[in-house]
């Protein structure tokens, strides 16, 4: 009697693990799709965007000297001290993030000026975020009434004012999309269980994304805030899938869809470290430190014209592009500093563009030397996060050396630590008593026979009459750079910097430091081609003539610099193309940042 049912359940089970099974496929056989889908050859072409991040973060518009502006919420959340207290003295004790909506006005937003901005800094398509981790809308999203900035603030739909304006200027225009947010009812980001998320997904994130893309159809659709989930969760290829038969063959996505899912273009932050001619991938950087405003930078976080020049052009000569970033003011002025930058990077495109657009790497990318800096430090306290030490020097892939004498204030023992990104190491006496993954010759056969040795951390016994030699090797690979030399005297202490009062240049103890070598690459030539012509960009003037090595362009070649109305002389000798630049007089050039001399065959 009982083996009907028996057979029954057997017959769903088996018809529930082959429904399981096909839809595998089916989402195997959707993802092979958008793999195998051809990218827009405008994208490919175009080389510079512009990103936007602007919102309710623009109102305080505040953060750690290296920290994203548009975390300002997540600050809050986590209790940050510096946000946290910047808020109650700035706003008062019973200001909330959500109150930001009354202060959010955006007064002097003139989506033609932006426009125009953008286009004359040479930038062929802009994204614009509208909606960050935070859930605030710059469009009339019906899911989410009272927290859009068209309910509340500026009362305009900003993403519709800005998509006209930029596709009046002949630009393609993008939206970058947060999948997550913080303080979502039914998902907080961060705070709940991670794979809690399919009624989020399900019934607000999905509608709310069609409802954008439906409504202002971009070109170019940047997501974020992927990261803690699989791109089954979010039911990526199914809304990517949905994307590209709205817009069509010109759409094109970014690669940030979670887990499980590697199609769109590569988005590295803040390094242009990678090589790829494949798959197109674009830097994505602000022009200062942050995305959103922070007006806590220093003015050294904006660079020089002639250093974003060159980043710009080496992501372009190792095959990719960059998103650069402007972070607006709350009241819709974007920063005269920005703007400057915007407009010598243009000014810059408008004599150099052929080397640029459209172009590809040639057969050598670039061409590096050796760069050493000397330097005087007061002691080891750095968190360069995603920048370079010093100017000239790199900001990933470099190396510092510091050597100084110690004198201890009283006789006993001390307990070294360094914390470090990525590779460093203490060398006391010329004997190594801290090693942190450091790759290189040393003496660990003498480490200190008075210390004790444990990972990071070492203790040694130390004597306020002597005078110690000291040494601190480090090096630094990919981002986030940091490195600390810390110390306690007891058991019972806790860390601290090694302050500079023990520290000094000479063996006399006649002046306080510590000598630092600091040294990378850098570099001095870049290439790229373009329909038959080869172009060589150097970061450096040659005063009388620019050495290439490279293959013989042979004979009827002609060459000349770009924005000089007449050609230049040349000849080959022992494999190495000679530029004679000796004519080119100082009032002729025409940029002072980078050169770019054309090899026309």
């Amino acid at each position: 009697m009982k083996k009907p049912k028996l057979i029954l359940s057997i017959a769903i089970v088996i018809a529930l693990m082959l429904d399981s099974v096909a839809a595998q496929t089916n989402d195997e056989n959707l993802i092979k799709k958008l793999e195998n889908r051809e990218n827009p050859q405008w994208f490919k072409d175009a080389k510079l965007g512009i990103f936007i991040h602007w919102g309710l973060y623009s109102v305080p518009a505040y953060g750690g000297k290296e920290s994203y502006g548009e975390w300002f919420l997540r600050g809050i959340q986590t209790k940050d001290s510096l946000r946290t207290s910047f808020l109650e003295n700035t706003y008062g004790e019973d200001f909330t993030y959500n109150d930001f909506t009354k202060l959010f006005r955006a007064e002097l937003f003139n989506p033609e000026d932006w426009a125009k901005l953008f286009k004359k800094a040479g930038a062929k398509y802009v994204v614009l975020v509208s909606k960050h981790h935070d859930g605030y809308t710059l469009w009339p999203s019906k899911y989410n009434r009272n927290w859009n900035s068209v309910d509340t603030g500026p009362h305009r739909d900003i993403v519709k004012e800005l998509t006209d304006a930029v596709r009046e200027e002949g630009l393609k225009m993008g939206l970058y999309y947060s999948l997550a947010e913080w303080n979502h009812p039914l998902h907080r980001w961060y705070t709940d269980p991670h794979d809690s998320i399919h009624d989020y997904v399900d019934h607000y994130m999905i509608p709310q994304f069609k409802e954008l893309v439906s409504t202002y159809k971009p070109k170019l659709v940047f997501s974020d805030g992927e990261w803690f989930n699989t791109a089954k969760q979010w039911h990526s290829a199914e809304l990517i899938n949905w994307y590209y038969d709205l817009i069509g063959d010109e759409a094109i996505v970014n690669n940030r869809w979670g887990r499980g899912i590697d199609i769109g273009f590569l988005t590295p932050e803040y390094s242009s470290g990678i090589i790829e001619v494949n798959r197109p991938w674009v830097e994505v950087r602000g022009i200062g430190r942050s995305f959103g405003l922070n007006r806590n930078e220093d003015l050294e976080a904006y660079g020089t014209p002639a250093e974003l020049i060159k980043r710009f052009v080496e992501t372009v000569a190792n095959g990719g592009g960059m998103i650069l970033n402007v972070g607006p003011k709350a009241d819709g002025q974007i920063p005269m500093i920005q703007q400057e930058r915007l407009v010598q990077l243009g000014n810059w495109l408008s004599i150099n563009g052929e080397a640029i657009y459209g172009s590809k790497p040639y057969q050598i990318r670039t061409v590096e030397k050796d760069i050493k800096v000397l330097h005087i430090d007061k002691e080891i306290d750095f968190n360069w996060v995603r920048n370079s030490p010093l100017p000239k020097i790199r900001e990933d892939d470099f190396s510092a050396q510091w050597e100084t004498y110690m004198k201890v204030p009283k006789t006993g023992n001390y307990t070294f630590k360094l914390n470090a990104d990525d590779e460093a190491r203490l060398i006391l006496n010329g004997d190594v008593l801290i090693n942190q993954n450091f790759s290189g010759n040393e003496n660990q056969a003498e480490v200190m026979r008075d210390a004790s040795y444990n990972g990071g951390e070492a203790s040694v016994y130390l004597n306020e009459k002597e005078v110690y030699r000291l040494k601190i090797d480090f090096k630094e690979h990919k981002q986030n750079a940091h490195i600390q030399l810390l110390w306690k005297q007891q058991k019972t202490d806790s860390f601290s910097v090694v302050p500079s009062s023990v520290f000094y240049l000479d063996k006399d103890l006649s002046e306080y430091g510590l000598s630092a070598l600091y040294q990378s690459k850098n570099t001095s030539l870049a290439y790229t081609q373009n329909e038959g012509n080869i172009y060589a960009i150097s970061f450096y003037w040659p005063e009388d003539e620019l050495i290439l090595d490279i293959p013989n362009p042979g004979a009827g070649t002609r060459l000349k610099l770009l924005g000089l109305d007449r050609e230049l002389d040349w000849r080959y000798e022992n494999g190495k193309l000679i530029i004679d630049t000796s004519s080119i007089q100082f009032d002729e050039m025409p940029s002072y940042h980078a050169w770019t001399f054309k090899i026309q065959k």
